[in-house]
Formats: structure tokens, C-alpha cells, sequence
């Protein structure tokens, strides 16, 4: 008993030292940071702070600069990651099939992945600029021009730009995920005449439930992350409509009102937070009912 307890320990301290770095960079630059948010939201100052409890954040809910980022952010999430959940199911099962294009199309999708966000921003404003490549296709259809990003439509360009940009990571994890489905459960509903509708109900989309809630989390994470393309092209201040909580952060930031901007990121987690919990838990019941 002694010798086993002495081996399970040894057996921890490897663990333990291999683990280290990356406990202590996790902990330096995430850990570390978070608890210094979350303390610096509930002071009035950075330096030698007092305590204010819930007045930061009572200010944040308050203003109508959060509010209006919020609720677009809301707006883009709920439209965006619908949409390339549906459009990346499509174009996997498009890619499961044997094409003779199905290396071009791969390619294609997964090219945006490696391309620099300079790069993706400069080849949408040359598309979407007042003098720009649509523009110029909608003035040769005796059309009226189309201010793209000083309008209600930006949001469109933001959908279709962060569509474009993550499509092809969420196709390679849909498609992985029907690979791995049993080709015999198949070829058993095939002999039992079952249809196609009836296979992808009771088979592929039971199967690929828990890749679903994955890629749906992981949308609606770069979904929040957009900001890096929407201040490349429209700068600190852009659009009404597309104007993002990470807008009003980055605001916050540059006026040194960290106060707010701890407060504003610690609501944006909780948001994320309480939807991941949500999905898991529903991909926990949805498991157990069809067991």
C-alpha cells in the first residue's frame, strides 16, 4: 500500500511539473488579468481605489453607447452564427460526397483561414468603397451607388465578411464529424427502407449533436471577436449599426476609463458564460432523451 501511494505520488509531481508552464502563463496572462478586471469594476480608481460595489456597472447599463453595442452585437450574433452554422452543414455534406472538385472547393474554403485580416480587409473595401468593384457593377446597372459602410447595410458586409473569414474551420470540424459516423448504421436503415430524411434525423444528427454545440460555441466566440475587422475598415468610430461592444471597450480604453471597460468586458463574459452553459446544458438533455 505504501509503495502504491509513494508511486501515485511520484506519478503526480511528473504531471504536476510538466503541467507547470502552461499553469503559469495560463495563470500570469489570463488568471492574473481577470481577477484585476473584475477588482478594478467595483473601484472608482485603478490606483489606491475605494470601493463602489455595482456603480460601474449600474454607469455601463446606463449608457446609451453600451446599450446601442450591445444590442448590435446581438443583432450580429443572432443572425451571423445561424447562418454559417447552416451554411457550413451544407457545404460539409457538399464535401462528404465524391466531386471531382472537391479538392478545389477544400481549398477554398480553408484559404481564408491563413489569410492575414489586413489582407481580407483591404480585398472588402476594394469590393464594397464607394468607387468600388459593386458600386461600379450596380452604376453599370443604371442602379443608384450604395454608401456600403455609412449605411443601415454595413451589418450586411460584417456578416458576410465573418461568414466568409470562419466558414471553412466550421466545414473541416462538420465534416470530420460525419466521417466518424458508422457507415453500418447506413447501410442497416438502407435495408430497413428508411429515407434520407429519416437517416440525417435518427442518424447523422444525432451523431453530429455534440459537434454542433461545439462549432456553435466556438461562432458565437469569433462572433464577439469581430472587432478587428470592423475597426480595419471603418475605423474607431464607424457606423451606428456596427458599432460593437468591443467598440465601446476599445473607447473606454483610449479615454482611461478602465473602470467601465472592466465592467463592460465582465458583462460580456457572464453573457458568454451563461450561453455556454445554456448549450451544454441542452446538448446534456437532448444526449439523455435520445438514450
Amino acid at each position: 500500500m505504501n509503495s502504491f501511494v509513494r508511486h501515485l505520488r511520484k506519478e503526480w509531481l511528473t504531471a504536476i511539473l510538466f503541467l507547470a508552464p502552461s499553469l503559469i502563463g495560463f495563470s500570469v496572462f489570463y488568471l492574473v488579468p481577470l481577477a484585476n478586471g473584475l477588482l478594478y469594476s467595483v473601484q472608482d480608481t485603478t490606483i489606491d481605489g475605494t470601493f463602489v460595489g455595482l456603480d460601474n456597472y449600474q454607469a455601463v447599463l446606463s449608457s446609451g453607447s453600451f446599450r446601442k453595442a450591445a444590442s448590435n452585437t446581438l443583432l450580429f450574433t443572432g443572425v451571423s452564427v445561424p447562418l454559417i452554422i447552416v451554411l457550413s452543414l451544407l457545404f460539409a455534406h457538399l464535401l462528404n460526397k465524391k466531386l471531382f472538385i472537391r479538392g478545389w472547393l477544400q481549398t477554398a474554403f480553408v484559404m481564408p483561414l491563413v489569410v492575414p485580416a489586413a489582407s481580407i480587409v483591404m480585398m472588402w473595401q476594394i469590393v464594397f468603397d464607394w468607387n468600388g468593384t459593386l458600386n461600379e457593377v450596380i452604376q453599370h446597372l443604371q442602379l443608384g451607388r450604395i454608401d456600403w459602410m455609412k449605411s443601415d447595410s454595413s451589418i450586411i458586409v460584417l456578416i458576410m465578411i465573418y461568414i466568409w473569414k470562419n466558414i471553412g474551420y466550421n466545414i473541416i470540424l462538420f465534416l470530420a464529424g460525419l466521417q466518424s459516423i458508422p457507415k453500418d448504421y447506413y447501410e442497416t436503415a438502407d435495408i430497413e427502407g428508411a429515407g434520407e430524411l429519416h437517416k440525417w434525423r435518427h442518424i447523422t444528427w444525432v451523431y453530429l449533436t455534440p459537434t454542433t454545440v461545439f462549432v456553435v460555441l466556438m461562432s458565437v466566440i469569433q462572433s464577439f471577436k469581430v472587432f478587428r475587422e470592423t475597426y480595419l475598415i471603418a475605423g474607431d468610430y464607424p457606423h451606428d449599426r456596427i458599432y460593437m461592444l468591443q467598440h465601446y471597450m476599445n473607447n473606454m480604453f483610449l479615454s482611461l476609463d478602465v473602470q467601465k471597460l472592466t465592467a463592460a468586458a465582465a458583462l460580456m463574459v457572464s453573457a458568454i458564460l451563461l450561453l455556454v452553459g445554456a448549450m451544454l446544458m441542452l446538448e446534456r438533455r437532448f444526449r439523455s432523451y435520445m438514450e
